[in-house]
């Protein structure tokens, strides 16, 4: 019993003296341990996060002597800098690159990093991280259109400008625009640096504005992922304008009407004036028998012979009788020399009318008025000759110029003045 007790104690105090040993045998001539020998980067941070003004020192460490080994950036920003020989990544975030531009708020920098044996080539790691800058300071981003705040047009004129942005921390991502008058832009007006595009119709001005002035206010909205809005007003004062390619086609037709009409009088002119010669030629010839039987009367009545003096005294009564048949075969008309002294002056009053209103080029600022003339002349001439029968033959309009035109017709009508 008592060397059992002594025998315990010493087989504890045995046992670590061979566990250890037997480990160490192992070790010996035993399990391999195993080597590192893949090139890594064994501290890299995917995502920097930096503020402006703030600045960074990261060494990069790999598991390797870092002496045998080159280290290069690609796509970096402006500043970021890595020591080429131990791979320490520095970079101080200058105010002045933002307000320059050259770096953004809230942009992600995706940097591709590489590190690479000088030995061996084909030793070597690519990887890349990304790099942020945030800003406490807010700086709002603004809608800038590329016009004055208020703009003067005239109807048929088109408005058109871009419309662009000052992006702060958050750029402006969408545009929309109102206005206090239903209007449509013909180019999309969605993001920055969109043309604004808009056609003002003639008829924009209605009868009832004042002063034929009408103020169009645009608002254009400009919103960030945060949905903050920065709103910019344009003022676009309408004017009244002539619609010109409207009234120069009205113009022509109206023009083409008063044509039309005066063929048409001239028309009718021609019939009447060779009515009135038809009636003077006959009342001519009854004058002129009348005349004869008068004259052979007084020779027979001078002969010696009874009978030729009875017949003498016949002849005189024979021409008195032919009076009567000449006033009802061939009456005098006062109301056709009227009407066709009416007709030809209201023709020439028409055509001095068209050729006293020709139009001045394409845009005629007076055609208005000029349009308006020929419509109340128009409209007078045709209530002076509403009972005259407007006449339409096959004469062509040259015979009926040269028939109008005629010296012969012209004395005819010419005014007599009496000295």
């Amino acid at each position: 019993m008592f060397i059992k007790k002594i025998l315990i104690p010493f087989v504890f105090l045995l046992l670590p003296t061979i566990l250890f040993s037997q480990v160490k045998h192992d070790t010996l001539i035993g399990t391999p341990v195993p080597v590192d020998s893949t090139l890594r980067i064994k501290n890299l941070n995917p995502f920097f996060n930096l503020h402006v003004d703030s600045t960074l020192k990261y060494p990069l460490l790999i598991n390797k002597d870092v002496a045998k080994y080159y280290w290069f950036l690609k796509n970096s920003p402006v500043g970021l800098k890595i020591n080429k020989d131990n791979g320490e990544l520095t970079f101080k975030a200058e105010k002045s690159f933002f307000l320059s531009g050259r770096l953004k708020y809230d942009f992600e920098y995706k940097v591709s990093l590489s590190v690479q044996n000088l030995d061996k080539p084909e030793e070597r790691v690519d990887t890349n991280f990304i790099l942020l800058f945030y800003n406490t300071e807010i700086i709002p981003s603004k809608v800038k259109p590329t016009v004055t705040s208020t703009l003067f047009i005239e109807e048929g004129d088109t408005v058109s400008f871009k419309l662009q942005c000052d992006n702060g921390n958050f750029p402006i991502q969408e545009i929309t625009f109102f206005s206090n008058y239903p209007i449509k832009s013909s180019t999309p007006v969605t993001k920055c640096d969109d043309d604004f595009t808009w056609y003002a119709p003639f008829d924009f001005i209605k009868e009832t504005d004042k002063d034929k002035v009408k103020k169009l206010e645009i608002y254009f909205i400009g919103t960030n992922k945060f949905n903050s809005r920065d709103t910019a007003l344009v003022n676009i004062i309408v004017k009244e304008s002539i619609n010109y390619p409207q009234q120069t086609k009205e113009f022509s037709r109206l023009k083409s009407e008063i044509e039309k009409y005066i063929l048409q009088l001239k028309s009718s002119f021609r019939i009447v004036d060779k009515k009135i010669r038809k009636v003077k030629g006959t009342r001519t010839s009854f004058d002129m028998v009348s005349a004869s039987t008068a004259m052979g009367g007084t020779v027979f009545s001078s002969l010696p012979n009874s009978d030729q003096q009875t017949t003498g005294k016949i002849l005189p009564s024979v021409g008195v009788a032919l009076l009567p048949v000449k006033e009802a075969s061939a009456p005098t008309s006062s109301s056709d020399q009227n009407t066709a002294t009416l007709i030809r002056s209201s023709i020439k009053r028409l055509e001095y009318l068209i050729a006293d209103n020709q139009l001045v080029g394409d845009r005629d600022p007076n055609i208005l008025d000029k349009t308006r003339k020929l419509k109340e002349e128009l409209k007078q001439s045709q209530i002076q000759l509403i009972d005259i029968p407007i006449a339409e033959d096959n004469t062509s309009s040259k015979e009926l110029d040269d028939y109008f035109n005629n010296p012969k017709v012209n004395k005819k009508y010419k005014l007599k003045h009496n000295n």
